[in-house]
């Protein structure tokens, strides 16, 4: 087995829709996540301890969540925020008034 990265939680629907600069960012630093964790983790499947913590990574745009699984060898990457289109700003007033 290797290390590798991979969304869930439906992160991996929700980077359907996110701007592909966004994306990159998001992979470049969990390729830097697995590679670390390889190093650190050097026999990951006879691990006897507990998985570190995870943590979140603010990347240009956004940001993503992360959990390290060391004896599945995984980075699991979970989605938070990403850009959305601009919009207007508006007053809390604006914001709930109908019609």
């Amino acid at each position: 087995m290797s290390w590798i990265w991979e969304y869930v939680f439906g992160a991996d629907e929700a980077a359907r829709t996110a701007p592909p600069a966004f994306l990159s960012e998001i992979e470049r630093k969990a390729d830097e996540l697995v590679r670390a964790a390889e190093a650190l983790y050097l026999h990951g499947p006879t691990h006897g301890g507990d998985d570190p913590k995870g943590g979140d990574v603010v990347v240009p745009g956004g940001m993503f969540s992360y959990q390290i699984v060391v004896r599945s060898e995984r980075v699991f990457g979970i989605l938070r925020h990403w850009p959305l289109r601009a919009v207007t700003a508006q007053t809390p007033e604006e914001t709930f008034e109908d019609g």
